[in-house]
């Protein structure tokens, strides 16, 4: 489920050629989950690993987790029994 979830995230990704001729990315709507790397290839691994980091802390802090075409990261509290 993470993997979908990042993958579906990555198609979002805005990629940018900056003047030192590294690459920057971003996925819109993912607070501080950005790259940057000498290679797209380079830029989009590394953002892949950005975002997963990104959801290990938010599911360790359940902090709310944006939807993405469909696909919901939510969990639910389990009682004791």
């Amino acid at each position: 489920m993470l993997l979908q979830y990042i993958q579906k995230a990555l198609t979002k990704a805005q990629y940018k050629l900056l003047d030192d001729g590294t690459w920057f990315a971003e996925v819109p709507g993912f607070e501080g989950v950005w790259a940057n790397a000498p290679t797209v290839e380079g830029c989009r691994q590394d953002l892949m690993e950005v975002m997963e980091e990104w959801l290990i802390l938010k599911i360790r802090d359940r902090d709310p987790i944006p939807k993405i075409e469909g696909v919901n990261l939510e969990f639910k509290e389990e009682r004791a029994a």
